[in-house]
């Protein structure tokens, strides 16, 4: 389904109930405190409900959703949903999305929950569009018995927060999410390199952007040896999609490189059957720096932005890659392929070589790469690594907006398990699992290139997001996130760009 509609209202929600909105159900807040539940609303139309919280059962714990029915002089039923201990603008987000995740059947939905600040705003704004979020497509005889979250959802706050703008960029980031989320939830069926790089197209089409698709006789006169090399085990050969966001004026260029995998088998490498199951987010971040570029030209930001989505499909084929091969990468660093299964390395390195060309001022890879994130950090922090000072700026744009990012070290020793015999380089080491996110940041470290083509010109500065853990969440809904694929680090990318943008 699509994004739903944002906007804000400074009316009281019982200000004669919004009839311009007609919501089907007003949400309130409820905070958990020592001395019991605390209704978030000052509103005296809500005094009886503030002092039937105990008996409602409602304690304000995080997620905790309770319905209840109109207060006397309104018609709309209400829904209470906790907000944890601390009222912050990450915990708002959250409750924002828990109730708009968890109330479904409905059309459209008015939030009233106590936003002090621009931020606190945009956080609820966002929140509910992030939770309001369903994927039918494939749904046929179960799609009229399908729930789907409100299409429309208004948030109460006062007037001087009531910010066109601060709306327009809470859109913005509601609609890359959902972007990422649907293309993930494609089936490998329909989803394969080339409709994946059509998708970049389409969802460009009105934007101020431009969009470049090397099909494979491209990448062999480009010389993108790691793309075509993972992708030539499938009938449906790779593609490279590079999408350009080059405002006038614009001081600054950040590049994106994602890894765009659309299904992986493991290649002759082969994974166990059941390890196959969900290898279609493999393009995770291939979507991620599409909808982050998108976004940043929705939102018009002063920054010149350049995607480099690396797709293919890893298959086990009489054409694919076999372990031993040697591959040449653009620029003529040349990889022996010692595992098939360690394939989103290869494509990145031709994107990372390919973005270095241009010279940017950083370059940030964004991938699904080892299971070794998912074991180190779960599935709600993501591992960075890379450059201390740009890496110290992901960090704290992943502040900004509520995604924890934690900086994890890149030991020097680690680099000669890549040592190969024949080659500049090897992709793996197999039978030795010590460090493997580790290792595999050290292979990509290898191929970005300087900020200039003098001799001993310094590395661009670089960052690797390892979102296998945090891209798809296995477990239990949380706050604004559902069973499936988040769009983790679509908020930090875009807050990363805004800080780049900044003179």
């Amino acid at each position: 389904m699509a994004a739903p509609t944002l906007s804000f209202s400074p009316l009281s929600p019982l200000a004669g109930d919004p009839l311009d909105l007609a919501p089907d159900v007003l949400v309130l807040g409820v905070q958990k405190t020592d001395a019991g539940p605390r209704l978030l609303s000052d509103d005296p139309g809500f005094a009886a409900v503030a002092a039937a919280l105990p008996q409602l059962g409602a304690t304000g714990a995080a997620d905790e959703l309770r319905r209840l029915p109109a207060v006397e002089g309104s018609s709309i039923p209400i829904a209470l949903i906790g907000v944890g201990k601390e009222v912050t603008a990450d915990a708002l987000r959250a409750a924002a999305g828990a109730a708009s995740r968890q109330l479904t059947g409905i059309e459209r939905l008015a939030i009233a929950l106590p936003a002090t600040s621009a931020a606190e705003a945009q956080a609820v704004l966002e929140g509910a569009g992030i939770g309001a979020y369903a994927y039918t497509e494939y749904r046929v005889a179960t799609r009229d018995a399908t729930k789907t979250p409100a299409s429309a959802i208004v948030a109460h706050v006062s007037d001087d927060l009531a910010q066109a703008a601060t709306a327009a960029r809470a859109s913005a980031i509601v609609t890359a999410i959902h972007q990422v989320r649907d293309l993930v939830n494609m089936p490998p069926s329909d989803l394969y390199p080339e409709t994946l790089a059509d998708a970049a197209v389409r969802l460009s089409d009105g934007l101020p952007v431009q969009v470049e698709v090397l099909d494979v006789a491209a990448l062999e006169a480009g010389s993108f040896g790691g793309i075509l090399g993972v992708g030539l085990g499938s009938s449906r050969g790779p593609r490279l999609a590079v999408v350009r966001y080059a405002p006038e004026g614009a001081e600054r260029h950040l590049a994106l490189v994602g890894k765009g995998i659309t299904f992986d088998s493991g290649g002759l490498s082969l994974k166990p059957a059941a390890s196959m199951v969900g290898m279609k987010y493999d393009m995770t971040g291939a979507a991620t720096v599409l909808a982050v570029t998108l976004a940043a030209a929705r939102l018009n930001l002063p920054v010149r932005i350049t995607a480099w989505m690396c797709i293919a499909e890893n298959l086990p084929s009489g054409t694919a890659a076999r372990p031993n091969d040697v591959l040449r990468i653009r620029g003529g660093k040349t990889v022996e392929v010692l595992n098939t299964d360690a394939e989103g390395r290869l494509v990145l390195a031709d994107g990372l070589v390919a973005a270095s060309e241009e010279h940017p001022d950083a370059i940030v890879d964004v991938a699904t790469l080892t299971g070794g994130a998912r074991v180190s950090m779960g599935e709600r922090y993501v591992p960075v690594m890379g450059a201390d000072e740009l890496v110290g700026r992901v960090i704290a744009a992943g502040a900004s907006v509520g995604e924890p990012i934690w900086h994890m070290p890149m030991p020097p020793e680690l680099r000669s398990v890549l040592d190969s015999d024949v080659a500049d380089i090897a992709n793996a080491r197999p039978g030795n699992p010590n460090g493997g996110m580790l290792v595999a940041a050290h292979f990509l470290k290898y191929f970005v290139g300087t900020v200039s083509e003098e001799k001993d010109a310094a590395q661009i500065p670089w960052a690797h997001l390892d979102i296998a853990g945090a891209a798809n969440n296995a477990g239990s809904a949380h706050g604004e996130i559902a069973k499936g694929p988040t769009g983790a680090t679509v908020r930090t990318l875009v807050a990363l760009a805004e800080d780049f943008s900044r003179p």
